[in-house]
């Protein structure tokens, strides 16, 4: 919960990026160099201004709650993890944000280049990773409940990758959609085709 709570706090290109909040990018850089073709952004650029400005304000209980309690779960401050399902628990903005599917129109198409770690959804016959979704901080759908729809990207990559851990951060280049996808892992409010994954090196 702590990631939600320090999430997005000042601009979208000093604080939206959620690699930084949680520490895990501090000394990373490209190991190519980027591509002008693509546009360089970073995953709170995703969000619609409502989004952005409700995850920027979370409830005033929240702050109450001690980092790694048993209260510090997301699942607790969703009303056991839907919006909605706990009638007792008055939904805000944030709560509605937690689970939105509204997107940036405007990405609609454009050939991007976001940061990001892989979590595996699809293998080919050598294990190579065909399918899988983006997202922001690493163990997210993994050992963490998924972040917002409009924060994963859903990539599908014809050359597809070798994934040793899911703890390496990739560039990721290709074409944005705006497309909603539901599986059992998670729901993306945002599909890629995916042209290059690039790793990250430490500096």
């Amino acid at each position: 919960m702590a990631v939600f709570r320090s999430l997005l706090s000042g601009s979208r290109r000093t604080a939206g990026s959620w690699l930084l909040v949680l520490g895990c990018a501090a000394c990373f850089t490209s190991a190519q160099a980027a591509d002008p073709v693509y546009r360089e952004i970073e995953f709170a650029d995703l969000l619609p201004d409502e989004d952005f400005k409700a995850l920027s304000n979370p409830p005033a209980e929240l702050a109450a709650i001690a980092d790694g309690s048993e209260e510090d779960q997301i699942d607790a401050a969703l009303g056991q993890g839907e919006v909605g399902k706990n009638p007792d628990q008055p939904q805000t903005d944030w709560h509605r944000a937690l689970q939105s599917t509204n997107i940036r129109t405007e990405f609609n198409g454009q050939k991007v280049r976001i940061p990001g770690y892989i979590v595996p959804l699809e293998f080919d016959d050598q294990q190579v990773v065909t399918e899988f979704f983006l997202v922001p901080y690493y163990g997210a759908c993994i050992h963490l409940p998924p972040p917002p729809p409009n924060q994963l990207i859903l990539g599908k990559s014809r050359h597809g990758v070798m994934l040793e851990t899911i703890y390496d951060p990739f560039w990721i280049e290709g074409t944005l959609l705006t497309e909603v996808n539901k599986n059992d892992v998670a729901t993306s409010a945002y599909r890629m085709t995916v042209e290059q994954i690039i790793p990250y090196k430490m500096q």
